[in-house]
């Protein structure tokens, strides 16, 4: 029984290691995601959005964004991108209404 859980408890410990690892954050898509972020709210401050449309487009982008910066948080990085771009999508929507 002993040996069961000090196996169990070796194998959580690598798992955490091995997760820990593959979240580099000096990769190229770290950097990526960090750069699209800033970028993305910086448009989303300076975003006029026009109309009851507009709104709704501008609290998605929002949203999205939110979701992206605890994707950067996990190292999850490619989620973190694709969900940028798609809020920078929203984020040009709500200009035009």
């Amino acid at each position: 029984m002993k040996n069961r859980c000090w196996c169990q408890a070796g194998l959580s410990l690598f798992l955490f290691l091995l997760a820990a690892c593959a979240a580099n954050p000096n990769s190229a898509a770290a950097q990526q995601c960090s750069g699209d972020l800033s970028i993305a709210y910086s448009e989303l401050d300076i975003s006029k959005a026009n109309g009851f449309d507009g709104t709704v487009n501008y609290v998605k982008a929002a949203s999205l964004l939110t979701a992206a910066k605890v994707q950067e948080e996990f190292g999850r990085y490619p989620n973190c991108i694709e969900k940028v771009k798609r809020a920078r999508a929203f984020i040009a929507k709500s200009k035009s209404g």
